[in-house]
């Protein structure tokens, strides 16, 4: 009983941060040094308690001196100045999250937004004209497409673009106060042009959502007749970046204006589009701005780097009680703690394996024109369960951070407060988490429904976003799936190492597959008792999200083993191994009530499963200033006092 109970730190092999670092950064390392260089710099220090209008200028300023440097380049297409090089960009904007993040979301906005939407969903005649422009900062733009009634379901959105043949012009309109743009970056002070999406109506008849470029302000930054904006005000964090709203009153735009990769309209006011389907033509468009999503889940991993690195550092120094009569000890030493940082450092790590994995496949997909329409579902789809698993992690994990650290983790000069603030609405940028998971859902339930061949689709359910699903499990019988389940548990025994990597490999392949088979029952007995397909969806939307944070999971610990088996350093790979573990087991046990209920664990092995995730966490609490150390953020980018290195101590042995 003693043994099991003791929180001495282990023996363990040292390793070189460096060299993980050098894992972490993977092939945009030097990238990565070179943003980590600009951020070093005194003059982008995070203010603190500075008026909101001074901030928007400074950020604004920061933007500049970013520019200066070239770093927007890495976005934008060859023949307009550009790099064109997505796994740089991407590398960029995740490292910039070591920074003040309000600068990191408007230079989001600018060059991955409003350049992206015009690059993405333009053509010859936009690039030569804006590219160049936009990557320079000479166009500040924005991105209008939220509305005050409509925020996910982008299919459904308002406002008008009415195409007047004798004029050759659009007309954008907000016919009513729901379809104003709202909570639209860069609007408030800076921005001088948009791509608003608007409903396209062409001859009477509509086309659906399109983008259309409209200016809002002259070179002067006086907002131009039609246009209103009102500034959002002060917000729960952000507030560098200026959020604005939008009204259109019959504002017109020359019929050039139309960003027509997907649809454009003839002089003589015929509407072509190389996509006949316009539901498919709708999600082809929003497919090609997957980027957003692809940035904010990088971001939210750096700013859960940031806060633990700040509070396991905090951890390994202040001393608090201690035996009678003997010296305090760190307060990382204490269980509670280790279980409330150490998971999650676990979970960290393997996310940002995940996103490595993702960034490659976002950066493969978009640089290759002849990309099938599955592989751009795949990314879709990934890069939305990702996205809500990392932004809702980075949440929990900067809470838990701040509360480790105390009334010191309170301090603004600390930085947990602000990036707790800032963080929270990573939450709903680029889609609400919800949303997205259950965009996430629908694609597993489509592979399911492709991996057990033979069904005839009944008819398109439309759900969440207004996307379209085909009830693709409507002529699946019962016993099939059954069967699905049945054969994706394993056969391994009840007393299986619980340190055996095919086993937890097991575990969580046979929770995803367990939890989709039992929503596509659910979901065909539904529809077979005859209830509308779209309740039916409405019923098991609980189910089918549990079903994609499953499938992420088993991804995300996919990505990680990959990882480990790509690290060459012996100490480095040992320590990797201890904390995937970690994050493995502490997943599991995080879910001990499904498993148990499922009948897969049994209670003694759950008791067993709890003293191993303890042991684990001292273990990896052992190694736990270096592996921070790994995450590369110099003191001068850090500027936390509680979470700066202690000088002498990185690189040599705890």
């Amino acid at each position: 009983m003693l043994g099991a109970m003791a929180v001495t730190v282990p023996e363990i092999d040292w390793f070189d941060p460096t060299i993980l670092q050098f894992q972490l950064d993977g092939d945009q390392a030097e990238v990565r040094r070179r943003v980590r260089e600009l951020l070093s710099r005194p003059e982008f220090a995070p203010p603190v308690a500075m008026p909101t209008p001074a901030y928007r200028e400074q950020v604004l300023a920061w933007c500049e001196a970013l520019v200066r440097e070239g770093l927007p380049a890495y976005s934008f297409a060859k023949e307009v100045g550009g790099q064109a090089n997505p796994s740089a960009a991407v590398a960029t904007f995740e490292t910039l999250a070591y920074g003040d993040l309000s600068l990191l979301i408007k230079f989001g906005v600018q060059f991955g937004l409003w350049g992206g939407a015009v690059q993405q969903l333009g053509t010859e005649r936009h690039h030569q004209r804006y590219l160049g422009a936009i990557m320079r900062l000479e166009i500040p733009g924005c991105f209008a497409m939220t509305e005050t009634g409509h925020g996910s379901n982008v299919q459904q959105l308002e406002t008008t673009a009415t195409y007047d043949p004798e004029a050759q012009e659009f007309v954008v309109t907000t016919p009513v106060e729901r379809a104003r743009k709202e909570f639209i970056g860069n609007a408030a002070c800076h921005g001088r042009m948009a791509a608003v999406f608007a409903q396209l109506i062409v001859g009477g008849e509509a086309h659906g959502v399109h983008a259309l470029i409209v200016p809002l302000r002259d070179e002067h930054g006086t907002v131009l007749p039609g246009i209103e904006i009102e500034d959002c005000g002060e917000k729960l964090g952000l507030n560098g970046l200026d959020n604005g709203m939008i009204r259109f009153r019959d504002v017109r735009v020359p019929r050039e204006a139309l960003l027509n990769r997907y649809g454009d309209v003839t002089a003589s006011g015929r509407y072509e589009s190389p996509i006949e389907n316009p539901n498919k033509r709708f999600f082809t468009m929003l497919g090609t701005l997957v980027q957003g999503r692809v940035g904010i889940s990088s971001a939210s991993i750096t700013a859960a780097k940031t806060a633990l690195t700040i509070a396991t550092r905090y951890g390994l120094r202040r001393r608090q009680f201690g035996p009678p009569g003997s010296m305090e000890v760190p307060v990382l030493d204490y269980r509670t703690q280790q279980r409330r940082l150490m998971p999650r450092l676990a979970k960290t790590f393997a996310l940002h394996f995940a996103q490595q994995e993702l960034t490659a496949l976002y950066a493969a997909v978009i640089s290759d024109p002849e990309a099938s329409d599955r592989e751009r579902r795949e990314l879709e789809s990934l890069a939305a369960g990702i996205k809500a698993v990392a932004t809702w992690h980075s949440i929990d994990t900067i809470q838990q951070c701040r509360e480790c650290c105390g009334g010191a983790g309170y301090l603004s000069v600390n930085r947990l407060a602000a990036l707790k603030a800032d963080v929270d609405v990573f939450t709903t940028f680029e889609g609400d988490n919800t949303v997205l998971i259950l965009l996430a859902a629908r694609g597993l339930l489509t592979d399911y429904a492709h991996d057990f061949g033979g069904l005839r689709p009944a008819e398109m359910v439309s759900f969440v976003a207004g996307q379209a699903v085909e009830t693709i499990i409507s002529r699946l019988s019962a016993r099939k799936i059954g069967q699905a389940i049945t054969d994706a548990v394993p056969t391994r025994s009840a007393t299986e190492n619980w340190l055996d990597r095919d086993h937890q490999l097991d575990l969580f392949k046979w929770r995803e597959s367990n939890i989709v088979a039992s929503v596509a029952n659910r979901f065909r007995r539904g529809l077979s008792d005859g209830y509308d397909p779209f309740e039916v969806f409405r019923a098991v939307a609980d189910h089918a999200a549990d079903a994609a944070r499953a499938h992420v999971e088993l991804v995300i610990l996919t990505a990680f083993v990959r990882a480990i088996e790509d690290c060459d350093d012996a100490q480095v790979k040992h320590a990797l191994n201890l904390v995937c573990d970690l994050y493995a087991l502490s997943n599991i046990e995080a879910d001990t009530g499904f498993f148990q209920t499922q009948g897969r664990v049994t209670a003694a092995r759950c008791k067993s499963l709890r003293r191993e995730v303890n042991r684990l966490c001292n273990k990896v609490m052992a190694h736990s200033e270096l592996l921070v150390d790994a995450f590369g953020i110099p003191d001068a980018i850090m500027r936390a006092p509680i979470g700066l290195r202690d000088e002498g101590s990185v690189g040599a042995p705890l």
